[in-house]
C-alpha cells in the first residue's frame, strides 16, 4: 500500500505540472458530482468524535458561503463537498492527513478535481500536498485553521456564539499565541497572503460567514449525534 501511496502523489505532481489540473479545475460543477449524502456517509464513517464533525460541517457552510461572496454562486455545492470532506482521514490516520484522503474519497468516486482539492489544503506542511491553485482551495487553506480559532473564541464569550462577536475580539485572540495554540497562525496569515487580502480582510470575511453558519450546523450536528 505504500509502494501505491508514493506512486499515486507522484501521479497527482506530475498531473499538475503538465497542466491537466487547470482543464480539471474549470470543468462543468457537475461533471462526475458526488451526492451529500454519500459525503456525509463517509464523513461519519470515519470521523465519530462530535469535535471533528463539527468542524466539518462548519467549513462545509463557510465554504459556501465564500463561493457566494466571490461569484462562484453556481458552485457553492462543490465548495461545500469539500470543505465537508477536507478532514476526511485526519480522526483515524492523524500521522497521514491528506495522503490517506484519495484513498478514502476513491470510495464515492470523488472526482480528481475534489481530490486535488481536498489535499491542497495541506500544502506546505505536509510534503503529500499540492500547491492550491484555483480560488477555491486557496479559500480553504486561509480559512480552515480560522474557523477553528473563532469556534475557540466563541466558548469563550457568554453567548456562546458568534453572533455577538467583533471583529477586534477575534483579533486579540488572534495575537494570544497561547489561546487555541493548536490553530496555526502561520497558516492563517499564509492563506492571507495567498489570496491577495490583508489579514483583517480574511478575518472579517471569515467571522460572517461562521455566524451565517452557526445555526445550521448546530442544528444538522444535533440531528446527527442524536442517540437512537
Amino acid at each position: 500500500m505504500r509502494v501505491q501511496r508514493i506512486q499515486a502523489q507522484c501521479w497527482w505532481f506530475a498531473r499538475r505540472r503538465a497542466g491537466v489540473y487547470n482543464a480539471l479545475i474549470n470543468a462543468k460543477e457537475d461533471d462526475a458530482m458526488i451526492d451529500r449524502t454519500q459525503a456525509l456517509a463517509l464523513l461519519q464513517k470515519y470521523n465519530k468524535e462530535p469535535f471533528h464533525i463539527r468542524h466539518a460541517l462548519t467549513v462545509e457552510q463557510v465554504m459556501r458561503w465564500y463561493a457566494r461572496e466571490q461569484g462562484y454562486e453556481a458552485e457553492q455545492d462543490f465548495w461545500g463537498l469539500v470543505g465537508l470532506l477536507h478532514d476526511i482521514d485526519f480522526e483515524m490516520w492523524p500521522d497521514q492527513h491528506c495522503a490517506k484522503a484519495p484513498e478514502l474519497l476513491a470510495e464515492i468516486g470523488a472526482d480528481e478535481r475534489l481530490v486535488h482539492a481536498v489535499c491542497a489544503h495541506g500544502w506546505g506542511h505536509n510534503p503529500n500536498s499540492p500547491e492550491p491553485v484555483h480560488p477555491m482551495e486557496k479559500v480553504l487553506f486561509a480559512a480552515d485553521e480560522l474557523t477553528g480559532l473563532i469556534f475557540a473564541a466563541t466558548l469563550m464569550r457568554p453567548s456562546k456564539s458568534a453572533q455577538d462577536m467583533e471583529l477586534k475580539s477575534l483579533k486579540k485572540k488572534y495575537k494570544d499565541k497561547a489561546f487555541a495554540a493548536g490553530c496555526s497562525r502561520e497558516v492563517i496569515a499564509q492563506g492571507a497572503e495567498l489570496l491577495g487580502w490583508p489579514l483583517d480582510e480574511l478575518m472579517d470575511k471569515t467571522l460572517q460567514a461562521m455566524r451565517e453558519a452557526e445555526q445550521p450546523v448546530e442544528q444538522e450536528l444535533a440531528r446527527l449525534t442524536a442517540q437512537p
